[in-house]
């Protein structure tokens, strides 16, 4: 049997290696209309892998073979220990960051429409159409991102694309009234879409914790940034929008960690208050860390 294999142990440990890199991929992070593509390439590795063939390379008289060089058994071992040590940890970090993005997106376009509420309900008509105009462009580049693609929590969410299409529906189709109609209206019409959102995110266990949390990121790394500069104004200026972030958290929940989290944001306030930029990078560190504590649990 041995004269009809044409690849190498090396060879077909690198095949295993990328077969997992195409199943990673296609399963988490691509969108259902190219994830066949990377599961055929998955499968045409481990399958070449696992009888040590290679049908292009006996097309293009290509052999790693070497009938005198065969991987030792213990390292096979190893290497199986190690691959799936590497596919359980690989998994549960895309699971992680798949869904960070998402709610990033999420936030990024969520932001639009609530300054599109909070102005249809002020009956502010000028700053009505822009935050509205924003919020059609951010909220079609979402629609098509995630009707076509499902995160791997929101894989099974039968009901996801119909309540998309819903909410375009809806936000479409006030145009007119946000233009020239009755922005009181209009604001009870926008009000429908917020149970729509809270229902897709509730069903598929994304906690609003975590969605204010990801909302408080940004404006943190913001806060960060202005303390590693030792810049004061801009440390106050980034911590009043930091602060109005975290007390967004603190009404869901204001346990000791989200205390702390508090505790370490007023601790960099009072350094630039008192105008102590020699100490300021370190506890902005501190910040991160008490924030990184809290999402990596609850995020």
């Amino acid at each position: 049997m041995n004269h009809n294999k044409n690849e190498s142990g090396t060879d077909r440990l690198r095949r295993i290696i990328f077969s997992l890199v195409f199943f990673i991929l296609g399963f988490f992070w691509l969108s259902s209309s190219i994830q066949i593509v990377s599961y055929v390439l998955s499968l045409i590795l481990l399958v070449t892998s696992s009888i040590g063939f290679c049908p292009l390379y006996r097309i293009f008289r290509i052999s790693t073979y070497k009938k005198d060089k065969k991987i030792p058994k213990i390292c096979w071992v190893i290497f199986t220990i190690v691959f799936l040590s590497v596919s359980i940890a690989w998994s549960y970090y895309s699971i992680f960051f798949t869904d960070k993005i998402f709610l990033e997106d999420y936030n990024k376009m969520n932001n639009f429409y609530k300054q599109t509420l909070l102005n249809t309900w002020k009956e502010k008509r000028a700053e009505s159409i822009v935050n509205y105009d924003l919020l059609v462009s951010e909220y079609g580049i979402f629609l098509e991102k995630y009707s076509d693609y499902h995160p791997y929590s929101l894989r099974w969410d039968i009901h996801l694309n119909d309540d998309l299409d819903n909410i375009y529906s809806v936000i479409s189709s006030l145009k007119e009234k946000v233009y020239s109609g009755n922005l009181k209206q209009s604001h009870l019409d926008f009000e429908k879409i917020r149970p729509i959102f809270q229902d897709i995110l509730k069903r598929n266990w994304f906690s609003m914790l975590a969605v204010s949390l990801v909302d408080f990121h940004d404006v943190m790394e913001k806060v960060i940034e202005s303390a590693d500069s030792k810049d004061q104004k801009w440390v106050a200026s980034n911590y009043l929008e930091a602060d109005v972030r975290l007390k967004e958290i603190e009404v869901i929940s204001n346990d000791s960690e989200i205390r702390e989290i508090r505790k370490k944001l007023d601790e960099v306030k009072d350094l630039a208050e008192k105008n102590e930029m020699d100490k300021i990078s370190a506890k902005a560190a501190e910040l991160k860390n008490s924030f990184i504590k809290v999402y990596m649990k609850r995020g």
